[in-house]
């Protein structure tokens, strides 16, 4: 996947991101798909901080967690903050913010529950 090749660029933890990424990639394509529009991921790295912006073409079809599927369970688990913003219309915005040691935290986590 190339957002997880330019995070290796980068040096960042890949873990946590990846599956964060993965994961609203998916919802973008499950749920917001209208017919001949794409999504679209955004990185942006801040000291310590990387958000992830996944916008897809269905503003009507805002995500929660409790919806069916543990998508958006593991997003909360892994996430330091998620949320979904309107953008330009009529898409929205599904971004999440994981602090780098929150990623290596995520990471260690799951080592020790295997």
């Amino acid at each position: 996947m190339l957002a997880i090749e330019q995070l290796r660029a980068w040096g960042l933890p890949l873990e946590a991101p990846a599956q964060i990424i993965a994961e609203l990639a998916t919802n973008a394509v499950t749920h917001g798909r209208v017919a001949g529009r794409d999504f679209r991921l955004a990185l942006t790295v801040t000291p310590g901080t990387l958000l992830i912006e996944v916008t897809d073409a269905r503003g009507d079809r805002v995500p929660q967690i409790r919806d069916a599927g543990r998508g958006l369970v593991l997003v909360e688990e892994l996430a330091d903050r998620w949320g979904v913003r309107e953008g330009p219309a009529p898409c929205k915005v599904v971004w999440a913010e994981v602090s780098f040691a929150a990623a290596s935290r995520a990471a260690e986590i799951r080592r020790a529950r295997t």
